[in-house]
C-alpha cells in the first residue's frame, strides 16, 4: 500500500478501520453516517459457540467474500470472528477492482474535457492531471470504503482480529500479530477467505521489482510516477484497464498479448473490437505475440517481443505484468490438518464450498476458480447458509457469472460466446446493435461499440450477451437476469425499455437475432 494521505490527527480512523495502526483520514462523512444510523442488530440466540469454542465461525481473511460471509454469519446469530492479516477490504478494495476503477474515472473524465468541443463548449486549453491530486483521489476512496467495512463489523458484532492466521487443528488457529505475540482461537468452522496475491512471471532477463521498474497491478495503484513509456505484458482485464489509464496520463504504452485478441474469455468480436479502440486512443497493441526476453538498461529495459518468426526491441522505462495470481496458502498448515492443494489453490468437494475437512469451507481466489470479486461474495453467502442451515444447503451457480473490463469504452459478457454455443450443439443464431445510431449515444457521445445476442435458434432461448460501449458494466445485468431466468428472444422483445437510453441497444440485438430489427437498414 502507498503511504496514507497526511491530514489532521483529529481525523484519524483508525479506530474505526480496525486495520493496522496508521493514520488514516476519516472516511466521507455521508457514507460514515449512513452506516451509523444502521440500526444494531437485534440480539439472537446463539446455540453453538460455548466454553470449548471462541466462535461458531472464523472466517480467515476480509476481502470481498470474507467480510461478507463474516457479516451474514453475525445476521443469522453465530458469533463470528473474522481474522485479516493486512487491511480490511483484501486485494480488491486497496489494490484492486476499487482503487484501480478510481483511475479510470479521472483518466476518463480528462479525457472528456479534451472532448469538451465535441459537447458545443470551447475547447478547453492546457487540461491535464495533477498527478499528486489524482492518487489522493484514489486513497480517500479506498479508506473511506475500508473504514465502513469496519464500521460494518461494530454494527454486526463481528470480532475483527488482526494477524496471521494459522491452523493447529481443524478446531485451532494460532494468529500471530504485528508484534509477534500468538493468540489461539478455537472455532467450529472456518471459512477460508485468504485470496490471492500476484505473481512475477519467468520472463528471460527480468529481475527485480518495483524499484527495478517492473511493476505488478499492485504497484500500478500506487504509482509514485507517471513513466514515458511502458510495455504492458497481458491482454486480459488488468493489462486493458492499466494501459489505458496510463495512456490517459501520458505514458507510451505497448500492450502484449499471447492470444490473438485481448479480453479473451470473451466473445472474440469483443477483444477485436476493444483493440480498435485502444489502437485509436494511442495505445501499440500487439496481440498474437510474447515478451520473449528482456534486458536491463540505463533509463529501463529493452524488450524482445516475439510474434510469429519476427521480434522487434521496444525499449521502455517500465515494464507491468498484467497477468498471474497465486492463492495464498502457504505457511498456514493446511495440507497438516486433512486440506487438500492443488496447483492454483485450495480444493473444495463441490459447489456447497466444503473442503475434505468437513468444517472447514473455502471461497474466492483461494480456490483457484473464478477469481472475481463478485463471485468471492456469493460464495461467502453460500458457505455461511451451508454451515448454519444444514439442513437446507446451497450450491453456487457459476453459469451466469458476469465479465467486465472497466477500459473506456468498456466491455462486459455473460453467458456463452458465439462460438461456445456452437461447440456444444447449438443451432445459433445472433443477433447485433451498434449503440451509435441511438439519440442518448449520440448525446453522451458515446457512439463507439455494440450488443451481441448469442440465442438457441428453434425457441429462441437466449444463451449470451455481450456488449462494448459506455456504461456496459450496468447493463450487462439485463443478460445476467435473462440467463437466469431462461428468457426467450420473443419474451425480451416485449420489455419495454426506456427512450432515449443507451439499454434501448440491447432489445434491437434481442429483435434483430428475431429477424426484425427496427433501425436495420
Amino acid at each position: 500500500m502507498s503511504d496514507p494521505i497526511e491530514e489532521s490527527p483529529n481525523n484519524s480512523a483508525s479506530e474505526l478501520t480496525n486495520g493496522p495502526a496508521v493514520s488514516t483520514p476519516m472516511p466521507a462523512p455521508s457514507i460514515i453516517e449512513a452506516i451509523s444510523g444502521i440500526p444494531a442488530e437485534q440480539e439472537q440466540t446463539q446455540t453453538m459457540a460455548n466454553e470449548q469454542f471462541d466462535a461458531d465461525i472464523i472466517v480467515i481473511g476480509a476481502g470481498p467474500g470474507g467480510y461478507y460471509a463474516a457479516i451474514r454469519a453475525a445476521q443469522m446469530g453465530a458469533k463470528t470472528i473474522c481474522v485479516e492479516k493486512g487491511f480490511l477490504g483484501g486485494t480488491c478494495l486497496n489494490v484492486g477492482c476499487v482503487p484501480s476503477k478510481a483511475m479510470i474515472a479521472s483518466v476518463e473524465m480528462l479525457n472528456k474535457t479534451k472532448k469538451a468541443a465535441a459537447f458545443g463548449m470551447k475547447a478547453l486549453e492546457g487540461t491535464e492531471m495533477d498527478f499528486d491530486a489524482f492518487m489522493k483521489r484514489k486513497e480517500k476512496i479506498v479508506l473511506t470504503e475500508r473504514g465502513g467495512i469496519g464500521m460494518l463489523f461494530k454494527k454486526k458484532g463481528v470480532t475483527h482480529v488482526e494477524g496471521f492466521a494459522k491452523f493447529v487443528d481443524a478446531n485451532t488457529i494460532s494468529v500471530t500479530g504485528a508484534d509477534g505475540k500468538e493468540t489461539k482461537y478455537r472455532g467450529k468452522n472456518f471459512i477460508l477467505a485468504m485470496g490471492s496475491s500476484v505473481i512475477q512471471l519467468p520472463v528471460p532477463g527480468l529481475e527485480g521489482g518495483r524499484d527495478a521498474n517492473v511493476w505488478t497491478s499492485d504497484d500500478a495503484v500506487t504509482a509514485p510516477f507517471v513513466p514515458d513509456s511502458m510495455v504492458v505484458l497481458g491482454g486480459g482485464a488488468v493489462g486493458c484497464e492499466f494501459s489505458y489509464v496510463f495512456n490517459g496520463l501520458g505514458s507510451k504504452v505497448t500492450l502484449v498479448e499471447m492470444m490473438p485478441n485481448l479480453v479473451n474469455i470473451m466473445d472474440e468480436e469483443l477483444g477485436v473490437e476493444l483493440g480498435k479502440q485502444l489502437t485509436k486512443q494511442g495505445i501499440t497493441v500487439k496481440t498474437g505475440a510474447t515478451i520473449d526476453k528482456v534486458e536491463k538498461t540505463k533509463t529501463g529495459w529493452k524488450c524482445h517481443v516475439k510474434k510469429g518468426t519476427e521480434t522487434e526491441v521496444i525499449e521502455t522505462q517500465v515494464i507491468l505484468l498484467g497477468v498471474g495470481r497465486k492463492a495464498n496458502t502457504d505457511d498456514m498448515n493446511l495440507e497438516g490438518i486433512g486440506i487438500k492443494l492443488h496447483r492454483r489453490g485450495v480444493e473444495i468437494v463441490d459447489d456447497t464450498l466444503k473442503t475434505h475437512v468437513p468444517n472447514i469451507y473455502a471461497i474466492g481466489d483461494v480456490t483457484g476458480r473464478i477469481q472475481l470479486a463478485h463471485v468471492a461474495q456469493q460464495e461467502g453467502l453460500t458457505a455461511v447458509n451451508n454451515i448454519l442451515k444444514p439442513e437446507a444447503t446451497k450450491t453456487v451457480d457459476y453459469r451466469h457469472v458476469p465479465n467486465v473490463v472497466y477500459t473506456v469504452p468498456e466491455v462486459a459478457s455473460v453467458g456463452m460466446t458465439e462460438s461456445e454455443a456452437k461447440s456444444k450443439g447449438y443451432d445459433v443464431v445472433v443477433g447485433r446493435s451498434k449503440f451509435g445510431i441511438f439519440a442518448k449515444a449520440m448525446a453522451a457521445n458515446e457512439t463507439e461499440g455494440f450488443v451481441k445476442v448469442v440465442a438457441e435458434k428453434k425457441y429462441g432461448e437466449i444463451l449470451g450477451i455481450h456488449l462494448i460501449g459506455g456504461h456496459v458494466s450496468d447493463l450487462v445485468h439485463e443478460g445476467v437476469t435473462a440467463l437466469v431466468h431462461e428468457a426467450t428472444l420473443e419474451s425480451m422483445e416485449t420489455v419495454i425499455h426506456a427512450h432515449p437510453t443507451m439499454a434501448e441497444a440491447i432489445i434491437e440485438a434481442f429483435e434483430d437475432a428475431s429477424g426484425h430489427a427496427i433501425h436495420k437498414m
